[in-house]
């Protein structure tokens, strides 16, 4: 690609810090600049079309030209632009979004606190976890346990909970406190002979293990996304969530579900909560909750969390924790009309429809020759790539990068994360666009299965 000079791309190396970028690389090789967007597809600087097979990231669920959503926000911007939630303060749109999810909430729930992604809402609630255990007279019970391959955001705190090298090297992550425990990816981490059930066993049993060496008395709270999508789409083994769920009730230890990818229908339920049968004490939300129209998040909690922080911030005078745009009334209102949306589209029934079509491709594309394992649910899979269905490809080779630049050149925008290649398309997607994006896929790996043999990389 040329760089012409004071181009959209020119301009960008210039003065934009891109997020999860080779900022080398940037640049000599500039952004793609996207100007445009109609359903499914969205349209480059230059006018050509993609199929985005990552719905952005993880996120517009209803594509990218949904009036309903714009008209909603100039409604709002007309009438409230901005108000604040601090001390007492309150706008239409925040309360009925509270009042919404709370009635949708997969289970009883009491309150929702607004943030503005889903690094905010996890990072919130591992405040709460401290808050929550220091009202209740156990200040030593603040250690905080996520898995290996986890995603739970950037900030200082939920960055530390995610369990991914990049997020984490040379940012001085994870903090004290912060604990991991085992990915539970069967087809990776079982042994020989090993049953998915005896494997989710195992890994209850390592969760044990970590809580004794700890201290039951210092561990607080277990994070968990229903689906670990960021980490490459890995779906838990048969019986993994409630042989976990066991050991965190036998040491009172909180549940916290991440649902910021899987909430809304992504996993063929409207949370990834009610696919795998979590009971948490709190969740969290984001992405689709607008379907990525504006920056919005939640964090639901449950009402013995909510009655500490109420004891705790009388005694203190003030719950002393918030931000400027919690609940802001645009994002709120965007949120609900998002959520009118899945409602009055039939959404659930429209994924529970044409997840089987794109789940019967994904278990196709798992016969090509690059493909180790291909897995996934509802409308969310990962193709993880191998020089020969056993062993992995070195890490520095970055080969599931290049199988997503392959697919950019085919007319399709996703993500090569790990040894992974994503596809997470938005929930709108008809049978016939999960054809053609799923015959692009192929092309893609067909092309990158020819760059692997010519640079020695596999047979």
């Amino acid at each position: 690609m040329t760089i012409r000079p004071n181009s959209l791309e020119a301009r960008d190396i210039a003065y934009h810090l891109h997020p999860y970028t080779n900022a080398a690389k940037h640049q000599t090789e500039g952004p793609l600049v996207l100007t445009g967007g109609e359903g499914v597809y969205v349209t480059d600087a230059s006018g050509q079309r993609y199929i985005e097979g990552l719905a952005g990231l993880f996120s517009a669920a209803l594509g990218f030209s949904e009036h309903r959503l714009a008209e909603a926000a100039y409604r709002q911007m007309k009438t409230m632009p901005f108000y604040h939630a601090f001390g007492h303060k309150a706008t239409e749109p925040g309360i009925a979004l509270a009042e919404r999810l709370i009635a949708m909430a997969p289970v009883p729930m009491s309150k929702v606190f607004f943030a503005n992604s889903g690094s905010e809402a996890n990072d919130t609630a591992v405040k709460l976890i401290w808050y929550y255990n220091n009202a209740l007279g156990r200040p030593q019970k603040k250690k905080i346990i996520s898995r290996l391959r986890g995603y739970h955001g950037v900030t200082v705190a939920s960055g530390s909970l995610t369990g991914l090298p990049y997020a984490h090297r040379d940012f001085d992550l994870p903090l004290p406190g912060i604990l991991h425990t085992l990915c539970p990816h069967y087809r990776r981490h079982a042994e020989p002979g090993e049953s998915e059930e005896a494997f989710a066993t195992r890994c209850a049993d390592e969760l044990e293990a970590l809580i004794l060496r700890e201290g039951p008395e210092t561990v607080a709270a277990f994070f968990a996304e229903p689906v670990m999508v960021s980490g490459g789409v890995v779906v838990p083994p048969k019986t993994y969530f409630e042989k976990i769920q066991a050991v965190l009730k036998k040491y009172d230890v909180l549940l916290v579900a991440d649902e910021v990818i899987c909430g809304f229908a992504r996993t063929g339920n409207m949370f990834g909560t009610e696919t795998y049968g979590l009971k948490p004490d709190m969740i969290t939300l984001a992405k689709q909750l607008s379907a990525s129209y504006l920056p919005i998040s939640a964090l639901m909690i449950s009402e013995k969390i909510y009655a500490a922080i109420v004891a705790e911030s009388e005694k203190i005078g003030t719950f002393g924790h918030g931000y400027t745009y919690s609940g802001h009334p645009v994002a709120a209102a965007v949120a609900l009309e998002a959520l009118r949306i899945y409602e009055d589209d039939n959404i659930l029934d429209h994924v529970r429809a044409v997840a089987p079509r794109f789940q019967a491709h994904v278990a196709r594309l798992g016969n090509h020759p690059l493909v180790s394992e291909a897995r996934g649910v509802g409308l969310v899979a990962g193709l993880e790539l191998s020089p020969d269905k056993k062993t992995a490809f070195d890490p520095s080779l970055l080969v599931a990068s290049q199988a997503a630049r392959f697919a950019q050149n085919h007319g399709v925008i996703t993500r090569g994360m790990n040894d992974t290649l994503s596809l997470c398309p938005p929930l709108i997607i008809s049978e016939a666009e999960i054809d053609e994006l799923m015959q692009r896929i192929e092309r893609a790996l067909d092309d990158t299965r020819d760059w692997a043999r010519n640079a020695g990389l596999m047979a």
